[in-house]
């Protein structure tokens, strides 16, 4: 999508001229990525490292359950091959791409949209997977922090393309773990299935076009900097084992640089732009309603065991310019 005035952006910002939440605007518009390490607040730069609480890939395949807020038990590791539909099956699931830069909110909001959908057969998965194996040399680089892991060529694209076809025609891959302290998969990945709903999110998603064509709903979370830059601190001390000078530096050097040349031109390309990401609860009800209204066009709701996720109220009102929209956008696929 070329035209910036395609793109639906979501946002609570005073500065974004908003009706009912949801504004549009330029693509130009947005200010670009900066930040000032040295106005973060005091308490985000410790100088001790913190026990890990998490160092792999989040990926959901196989036991992985999520809770909604309804106490209903969602198991994300999409359709098993037993799992027959009574009714009309998919030809092909429905993909979402989540794209934004690192510490953005892209897990979180795939988390909020599973838990608004309700629907038993949906895979999460990330490209945090994907990171490709590295030689000697670059384990010693990566030791030192001294590793561009925020570059298109730290990434196995070969093998996501690979795992995201199958996924969606519905069968079933073994997805690779990474382990963020040693920098290497580890012996046992995940066995995932193909599922009615694919949720891809990782800070590349949309680099090569190969794989966004693959995309039905294309969707980029718009975090400003500085929030970034204060949640990848705390993460990668209290996750990951890094210490906060090794982070900032390695953000400085790298990361920056990949979000300004990689990752920010992915707005122009996204359907819907997410100000504020998970908290941004206009957005995910938006997200959605689209999804019910794609998949009851797909005959999806014709199977009893999807009834329980069929769209329930109307769409919002007073904004028919987000339907039309989206009408073209679904024109095109």
């Amino acid at each position: 999508m070329g035209d910036a005035y395609n793109q639906i952006i979501v946002s609570t910002s005073p500065n974004i001229s908003t009706q009912n939440g949801i504004g549009l605007r330029s693509s130009d518009s947005i200010s670009s990525d900066e930040v000032l390490v040295n106005e973060l607040p005091k308490n985000l730069l410790p100088t001790f490292r913190r026990s890990r609480t998490r160092t792999i890939s989040s990926s959901k395949g196989e036991d992985d359950v999520v809770t909604t807020e309804s106490g209903q038990k969602l198991y994300t590791k999409g359709r098993p091959p037993w799992y027959d539909q009574a009714g009309k099956r998919l030809k092909k699931s429905y993909l979402i791409g989540i794209c934004g830069g690192s510490a953005s909110g892209k897990t979180t909001l795939a988390k909020k949209i599973i838990e608004r959908l309700e629907m038993p057969w949906v895979n999460v998965l990330s490209m945090d997977s994907f990171y490709k194996v590295l030689n000697e040399e670059q384990h010693q680089l990566a030791a030192k922090q001294e590793y561009n892991f925020d570059h298109p060529d730290a990434f196995d694209f070969d093998l996501l393309r690979e795992t995201l076809v199958r996924l969606r025609e519905g069968k079933s891959v073994e997805v690779p773990v990474y382990d963020f302290s040693t920098h290497r998969r580890t012996k046992n990945p995940k066995l995932m299935y193909g599922a009615d709903i694919i949720i891809f999110e990782g800070i590349l998603s949309f680099h090569e076009p190969v794989i966004a064509n693959l995309m039905d709903l294309k969707v980029f979370v718009d975090t400003d900097s500085e929030t970034r830059l204060e949640r990848r601190l705390v993460r990668d001390v209290a996750e990951r084992g890094r210490d906060a000078a090794g982070v900032l530096e390695q953000y400085m050097k790298f990361v920056k640089p990949a979000f300004d040349m990689f990752i920010a031109p992915a707005r122009k390309t996204a359907d819907i732009i997410v100000q504020r990401g998970g908290q941004n609860v206009i957005a995910i009800d938006l997200i959605v309603r689209q999804i019910k209204n794609e998949l009851t066009e797909r005959g999806y709701y014709s199977c009893e065991a999807a009834k329980s996720a069929r769209p329930s109220s109307p769409d919002f009102d007073g904004i028919p310019f987000v339907a039309a929209r989206f009408a073209r956008h679904l024109a095109r696929k």
